[in-house]
């Protein structure tokens, strides 16, 4: 059986006909998939470009292909490919196949009322918290009070009216976004480590007068995970006199912005952006450089980037949005959006050296909930039972 995947991430189509990923999403995401399902096709806004860009990955392969939509950016671009996105949608959805939504997002929700119309069963996989997604910092509109009343109430329904329910955390968004009663749910981080991700042993205590190296991995196309307030928070731990540096991993049109906010605060020597980094070794070696990662997110919902440092055994700080709380401890955890809070938790975190070495040795243990050997059957289950709901209904006369 086909299973079609929505989703909001963004791909890239050269002209040989092949899809690219800049980020997550590439080919081995996908094929998890193909545990189940005999093939999978990816909707989603997909842009012709000449050559792929830098770092960028296959999203399609063996098994995997897209149903190209309009690609857009904002809610304006949304609106104005509308009519064209209906259609498109409409179109990818008319073979007799699964379902999958990953949830929250406005593709989604416009395979969703295909689905509805028709009477068929869909499944939602829920990744994140769009009143979070649309709280103050997160997104620029003017439609973000808007936004933030409208999206979570659809996300509500969309949980609600599916055959099955994956969420990436244990129980935070199962609570805020309930699956009717009586379906099958489970909490499934979308993560998948293998024993490379993971190192062998926590770290030993550092040596205190060493300056510290502070990392963060994120994209840069929103200021979902909180860079400039990183840099705020900085700005204050040089005032404090803290030795340190920060290395921030990602890209993303924001990233012009918060390297002239660096200059005006005085952090230029101190603050490295590297650009996307090819997944895998490239950012575990710059996780295995660092004392500290720090993930200062306006919305999450659990986030990868803090489970892959946390197998690093790095210690981490982050703020308590989406599944965080359910990674760390509350004394590691701060106020979104506080520059203030922030870097007195840096200060705190980093001139103590038996703090770093017991946050190690918790990470570690943590992280090795997320291997592969643990999440993968649970994700069957799930495929299974969207499989299963799906062949019922085709068995129905129409």
């Amino acid at each position: 059986m086909q299973v079609l995947v929505a989703l909001e991430a963004r791909f890239n189509s050269t002209p040989d006909g092949h899809v690219w990923s800049p980020g997550w999403a590439h080919y081995d995401f996908f094929r998890r998939y193909l545990d189940v399902f005999d093939e999978v096709r990816v909707i989603a806004r997909v842009r012709a470009v000449d050559q792929p860009p830098t770092g960028a990955r296959r999203a399609d392969g063996a098994g995997v292909s897209f149903a190209s939509l309009p690609h857009y950016v904002g809610p304006w671009q949304f609106a104005r490919c509308y009519p064209a996105l209906r259609r498109a949608v409409h179109l990818a959805v008319l073979p007799p196949a699964a379902v999958i939504l990953r949830v929250p997002g406005p593709i989604g929700t416009l395979v969703e009322k295909e689905m509805r119309a028709a009477g068929r069963p869909f499944a939602v996989e829920v990744v994140g918290d769009p009143q979070e997604v649309f709280g103050p910092g997160g997104v620029r509109t003017r439609l973000r009070p808007l936004f933030r009343w409208w999206a979570p109430r659809l996300l509500r329904r969309q949980c609600a009216g599916a055959c099955a329910t994956a969420y990436v955390t244990v129980r935070t968004l199962q609570q805020r976004y309930p699956p009717a009663p009586g379906v099958f749910t489970t909490g499934c981080s979308d993560i998948d480590l293998d024993d490379d991700a993971y190192v062998a042993r926590p770290r030993p205590c550092r040596v205190a007068s060493e300056p510290c190296n502070v990392v963060l991995v994120g994209s840069l196309e929103q200021l979902y995970k909180g860079p400039d307030v990183l840099i705020e928070a900085a700005a204050l731990c040089a005032g404090f006199g803290l030795h340190f540096r920060i290395t921030i991993v990602g890209d993303g049109r924001h990233r012009t912005e918060l390297e002239a906010l660096a200059h005006a605060r005085g952090l230029t020597d101190r603050i490295r952006f590297t650009g996307n980094l090819p997944p895998g070794n490239a950012v575990r070696a710059e996780l295995d450089r660092a004392d500290l990662f720090v993930l200062p997110s306006r919305t999450e919902g659990l986030p990868r980037a803090l489970i892959e440092a946390m197998a690093r055994a790095l210690p981490s700080v982050a703020t308590a949005v989406g599944g965080v709380p359910e990674l760390l401890s509350a004394d590691e955890l701060v106020t979104p959006g506080d520059k203030s809070v922030l870097a007195r938790k840096l200060q705190d975190v980093l001139t103590d050296p038996q703090r770093l070495a017991q946050l190690s040795e918790e990470n570690l243990s943590k992280a090795r909930e997320f291997h592969s050997d643990v999440l993968r059957p649970r994700r069957r289950q799930f495929y299974e039972t969207v499989e299963e709901a799906t062949t019922t209904w085709l068995a129905r006369p129409h």
